[in-house]
């Protein structure tokens, strides 16, 4: 019997031939040389990087030139530019016509003020006036009988005149012809003397009275004028004793009771005029240097944007804080409250043709001197200067030119390395 052996499961093995060998070998070391070609760049950028950071957290931008608008932005807070506060002009008891909240417009009465001491005091003074109306009408009187009285002496001087002239040339004509004595010559001549005095005297009192009486007239009329004055001013505080709106608008806060009994110049209310607001601004005390009245400014209301203008600026810093007043322009927002924020824009200056760059965190991290300019993937440190600052923009003065890309966002991760590999 036979037995079976392997042979018929053998396989003849040929040899391996080299040339298949070598083009494989030769295939590898191709694309390793074709990886290492690419990978040159990224190994010599690894080599000369000192920190690797993701470029998913950082945000780039390109320096530009053009023109820069400096600008700040606050929070305001709408107030009425007109809002009087009425005070009471005299003591007395007040009575308001009008509670706060409701409309009011300009002249319209809102309190009056019931001062029995200063209304009887104007019809006594009033009293007092006629009185001297009378006085000025009596002296008025008296001045003409006096007036009358003086010209009856000077003419009663001027007739014994005219006489005693026609007694001296009688005298004359009998002393020619001896018809008189010397004695009776002589006395015709010293009554002609005496009565010239007497025409003398009565013309100098008859002036020095016309001066006296007039003296006297004046006097009167000057009582009668400061009289008329007191009594005008009289009527001017009783008239104030009616309060009145100086403005069309509602009433705000009533600062005493109703029948309360004020004093003088107790404030009593105040009335806000609605028609005329203006934005109360808090500004940072580091610009209160560039801050000037008539700065243009933005107030923004909603999805609108209205032209308005610096009007007033605190001259003293409290809280670090200036205090402005900006006040829209032609156009007002409607539905606008007392004491409602608004975003206002204050430009505080603009300037052409400026290298600049968009504004970010690596300003702070760099404290404004440092800044990573992006190149083929490195972030290197540059020094820079930068100049005034807005809300969107930084004026660069040295270190960058227009079209390179730095790095905006916070470069706090950087470690302070002058150079930073940005994996993508």
């Amino acid at each position: 019997m036979k037995i079976s052996d392997t042979s018929s499961q053998d396989v003849i093995l040929e040899p391996k031939s080299n040339t298949k060998t070598m083009l494989v070998t030769g295939a590898a070391l191709l694309a390793l040389a074709i990886v290492g070609w690419f990978a040159a760049p990224t190994i010599s950028r690894w080599s000369q990087a000192q920190e690797s950071v993701s470029g998913e957290r950082l945000r780039t931008a390109v320096v530009t030139q053009g023109d820069f608008v400096r600008d700040i932005s606050v929070q305001g807070r709408v107030v009425a530019a007109v809002s009087p506060t009425l005070y009471a002009t005299q003591s007395g008891t007040i009575t308001f016509e009008v509670e706060s909240g409701d409309s009011v417009h300009s002249g319209q009465t809102i309190a009056t003020i019931d001062s029995p001491e200063l209304q009887n005091q104007l019809l006594q003074e009033q009293a007092r006036l006629s009185s001297l109306h009378v006085e000025l009408e009596r002296q008025r009187i008296t001045s003409r009988q006096e007036q009358l009285q003086s010209q009856k002496g000077e003419d009663s001087a001027a007739i014994a005149l005219k006489a005693a002239q026609r007694e001296m040339s009688r005298a004359e004509a009998a002393f020619t012809q001896g018809a008189m004595t010397a004695v009776d010559y002589e006395k015709a001549q010293d009554d002609l003397l005496t009565a010239e005095l007497l025409r003398k005297h009565a013309l100098l009192d008859t002036e020095l009275d016309a001066e006296r009486l007039e003296f006297e007239l004046q006097t009167r009329q000057l009582d009668v004028e400061q009289q008329e004055l007191l009594v005008n001013d009289l009527r001017r505080q009783v008239k104030e004793l009616i309060i009145a709106s100086p403005v069309n608008g509602i009433v705000g806060n009533l600062a005493v009771d109703q029948k309360t009994n004020v004093a003088k110049n107790q404030p009593v209310l105040s009335v806000v005029d609605l028609t005329a607001f203006e934005v109360e601004v808090q500004i940072s005390e580091s610009y209160a240097d560039d801050l000037a009245i008539g700065m243009q400014s933005e107030i923004r209301a909603g999805s609108q944007i209205f032209e308005s203008t610096l009007v007033a600026v605190s001259p003293e810093i409290i809280s670090n804080q200036v205090t402005g007043r900006v006040r829209f322009n032609d156009e007002v927002p409607e539905g606008l409250r007392q004491n409602q924020r608004l975003t206002t824009r204050v430009l505080l200056e603009e300037r052409f043709d400026v290298t600049m760059v968009q504004r970010g965190q690596f300003f702070d991290s760099g404290n404004g001197r440092i800044a990573y300019v992006v190149e083929d993937g490195i972030a290197r440190r540059r020094s820079i200067t930068a100049g005034a600052t807005s809300l969107s923009s930084i004026e660069i003065l040295e270190g960058l030119e227009p079209g390179e890309t730095i790095v905006i966002s916070s470069t706090d991760l950087f470690n302070s390395a002058d150079a930073v590999l940005i994996n993508n």
